[in-house]
């Protein structure tokens, strides 16, 4: 860009003020609003979307799965997480598939028989498979239960269609957001803006110190890869993987050529029943903030979809032979962009270390470790910028850290922990760098079934197994990364 536009002085119409400003309801966003309405009644929250449904990246982006809620026997993510799944269980339980929590960590094998056959739902190898907590969905039926989460809670009001584009700053303190829509450019007053864009929209422009793409390269580098899921309809999943287990040789190369043939990674998983698949991709070396990179995507994987369908009729026919292409994620699939330079700020070494942090939100269970990982309040607190958190997949981490921590457990819980804490800060009066995280913690732990450690009600046996696994320290992966 050459050329710059020199915008005229505007006068906005303030839209209304709030307490709890949400900006973005993804999976981080959603949490956060509800936890927020729950954790103070007289706290009044607005809840900003783009688009007109709640989800993001979890019903608009085909990110189908959530995986690892569960490690060993124990139920480890639950809180707002969960509660998706246990309102699916009794509204429409044919929407979603997944082991019921009072079966993971069982290796009976008729369960496992029945669960090993769909992915993420056991761990472990051979005769010493568990069954484990792994959701996956439909995308349209989770939209209805979320819609109707939000629309229990009558302190949240919802802004759809509404695209937050600019903080409004009073010296290093955010006090609300300028946002665009169908009835023009208008503000929001806040006390508190929660930052669930999952690009950081906000805190960057509010001048919180942020890291953007780094430039290493590998598949396993989530700052810079996107994509575009889709799904297929009329699929035998279940004959796919009996054709699998019979002849894995040809299935291996039939993976192998699915990649070869989109010139991209892709690979297909059931979509919350057993005849209709999403194939997630992963475009290497693109930004989902970057204009070329998501044209190219979204053109990249649209003109491979009749060709890779054509080529699993033709290469597994048991599974395929009636597939059909179903739809294509009306969003495109990100992964991470802006990482935020928080009050603290995650790597590898801390994931393979699993430090014990006094501000701890949450345990993670898909970091790579052998056991579940703390993610620290510190991690979604801003430098800089009062009154002001950026929970979701925007987080404080680094490059390689930054896979793990932002798949959509950690959004989840990352998201609820900022409602929380944005409702106490408003209660007390105190800043969100401030706010009095033993009464967050006591919040989330007895009040909105989050497990954390050290609390009264922690799990003492899981505990008791954590710690004679030197919490995964002594893993042969933990060990290389520390010793690297």
């Amino acid at each position: 860009m050459s050329e710059i536009y020199l915008e005229s002085p505007n006068q906005l119409p303030v839209y209304g003020t709030c307490d709890i400003l949400v900006v973005g309801g993804g999976a981080a966003g959603h949490s956060a609003a509800l936890a927020a309405a729950r954790a103070n009644r007289n706290a009044k929250v607005i809840l900003m979307e783009r688009y007109g449904y709640f989800g993001g990246d979890v019903t608009g982006g085909y990110v189908l799965v959530v995986p690892s809620l569960s490690w060993r026997k124990y139920s480890v993510i639950r809180g707002i997480q969960e509660e998706w799944f246990s309102r699916l269980d009794k509204s429409c339980p044919e929407a979603y598939l997944s082991p019921r929590l009072e079966d993971i960590g069982k290796n009976d094998p008729i369960l496992i028989g029945k669960w090993g056959k769909i992915p993420f739902c056991t761990n472990g190898f051979g005769d010493d498979k568990i069954l484990a907590r792994a959701p996956s969905y439909d995308p349209q039926q989770l939209k209805i239960e979320m819609d109707l989460m939000i629309q229990e809670e009558p302190n949240i009001e919802v802004l759809l269609h509404c695209w937050g584009t600019k903080p409004i700053m009073e010296g290093k303190e955010i006090k609300g957001v300028i946002f665009e829509s169908k009835a023009g450019r208008q503000a929001v007053y806040a006390k508190v803006v929660i930052d669930a864009t999952g690009d950081g929209d906000i805190y960057a422009q509010a001048g919180a110190p942020f890291h953007g793409k780094s430039g290493i390269p590998g598949e396993m580098v989530r700052d810079n890869q996107t994509a575009l899921v889709w799904r297929a309809g009329g699929v035998d999943y279940e004959a796919y993987t009996d054709w699998t287990r019979a002849n894995p040789e040809a299935a291996r190369e039939f993976s192998k050529g699915l990649i070869e043939l989109a010139g991209y990674r892709t690979m297909f998983f059931p979509a919350g029943c057993m005849d209709v698949v999403w194939f997630n991709n992963w475009l290497n070396g693109r930004l989902c903030t970057d204009l070329k990179d998501i044209r190219e995507t979204e053109f990249i994987v649209r003109n491979s979809i009749r060709k890779l369908l054509d080529y699993c009729k033709e290469k597994c026919p048991a599974g395929f032979s009636k597939a059909y292409l179903l739809d294509i994620a009306p969003q495109l699939g990100v992964r991470c962009s802006r990482r935020l330079d928080g009050v603290k700020y995650m790597t590898m070494k801390d994931l393979a270390a699993n430090p014990a942090y006094d501000d701890v939100i949450a345990w993670s269970t898909t970091t790579g470790s052998s056991v579940p990982v703390e993610i620290p309040y510190g991690c979604i607190v801003p430098k800089g910028v009062d009154n002001l958190l950026a929970p979701g997949r925007h987080l404080s981490a680094d490059p390689l850290a930054i896979g793990p921590l932002q798949l959509i457990p950690q959004c989840c819980q990352t998201g609820q922990a900022a409602g929380v804490a944005a409702a106490v800060a408003v209660k007390d009066g105190s800043t969100t760098a401030t706010v009095d995280i033993k009464k967050v913690q006591y919040i989330l732990s007895h009040e909105q079934d989050v497990p954390l450690p050290r609390q009264d009600n922690t799990n003492q046996e899981m505990v008791a197994e954590m710690e004679a696994c030197n919490y995964g320290r002594d893993d042969p992966r933990a060990k290389k990364i520390l010793e690297g």
